[in-house]
């Protein structure tokens, strides 16, 4: 047995607010849930980006979930093509989101690097850093 693929992920956040405004302005996921002060559930094509208060998730509820919450920047990267790079460029430029790094990598794939309001770490990555 093996598992397809990641279905979902999150990345846990102080201001569920400014991230919820930041992922549909910035990235332009379409909100799927939220519960007040406690996540936010957001559509990237076929999988799904969760966004978390750790305080909030840290608190037993009725659902069952286990227990969960981190602090401190993590990463998460989303797939992007060739052709989209540029335009990914001019996109954070006019949304004021400043661009940390770009790598060119060995196997011919381009990363741009730059943060949410929490300061996690994003990416917008071409496929082919991996060989895909």
């Amino acid at each position: 047995m093996k598992v397809k693929r990641v279905l979902e992920t999150c990345l846990y956040v102080a201001d569920l607010d400014k991230a919820e405004r930041f992922y549909q302005d910035v990235l332009g996921l379409e909100i799927i849930s939220k519960a007040e002060g406690r996540h936010v559930f957001l559509r990237c094509e076929s999988t799904v980006f969760l966004l978390f208060n750790p305080e909030m998730t840290m608190q037993p509820t009725e659902s069952q979930v286990p227990l969960h919450g981190a602090h401190g920047p993590c990463h998460v990267g989303f797939e992007t093509s060739d052709a989209e790079l540029e335009g990914w460029r001019q996109h954070l430029k006019a949304h004021q989101v400043e661009i940390e790094m770009e790598i060119d990598w060995p196997q011919g794939g381009h990363s741009i690097y730059f943060r949410d309001p929490d300061g996690n770490s994003l990416e917008v990555v071409t496929p082919k850093i991996w060989g895909f």
